[in-house]
């Protein structure tokens, strides 16, 4: 298995990982629309921005998106944001997971960020003990506005 940045081929896979996490999700029933084509070239464009994706040959087994936002903080480190973190359902608990994460975090380091953050939805009990057993600490509360 290898990370790598997603190409526009793996949109339908990763699109079909974030529509249902409890599920495999065929890619191809995915309807990849003009909004999802536009935030795909949108990431895609962005230096700050990575969607990656775990691949076993031509399957997409996981994904995650990367945001390396610059700040004041930590004397002008960068920090890398995590988002959309998913495993194929049929492929969690043998450790894709945490190779994932892993490679994500290393990924973070090379770039000399000093802080890596994410959120997690607090009905996800499960995905909380999992970054926890990676070393993230509950240090913040999150607050979200719908726009």
């Amino acid at each position: 298995m290898i990370l790598r940045t997603a190409t526009r081929a793996d949109l339908p896979a990763v699109l079909a990982l974030l529509e249902d996490e409890e599920r495999v999700v065929d890619p191809a029933s995915v309807v990849v629309d003009d909004a999802y084509e536009k935030a795909f070239a949108a990431i895609e464009s962005d230096p700050r921005n990575e969607m990656l994706v775990l691949v076993d040959g031509d399957t997409v087994l996981g994904c995650l998106q990367v945001t390396y936002i610059p700040g004041l903080g930590k004397h002008g480190e960068e920090r890398a944001l995590i988002e959309a973190v998913r495993i194929r359902a049929d492929r969690r608990g043998g450790g894709l997971g945490r190779e994932l994460m892993k490679q994500a975090v290393d990924r973070a380091r090379l770039r000399g960020c000093g802080l890596m953050q994410l959120t997690s939805n607090k009905r996800r009990t499960n995905a909380h003990r999992f970054y926890e057993s990676l070393g993230f600490a509950r240090s913040h509360e999150g607050f979200k506005l719908a726009l």
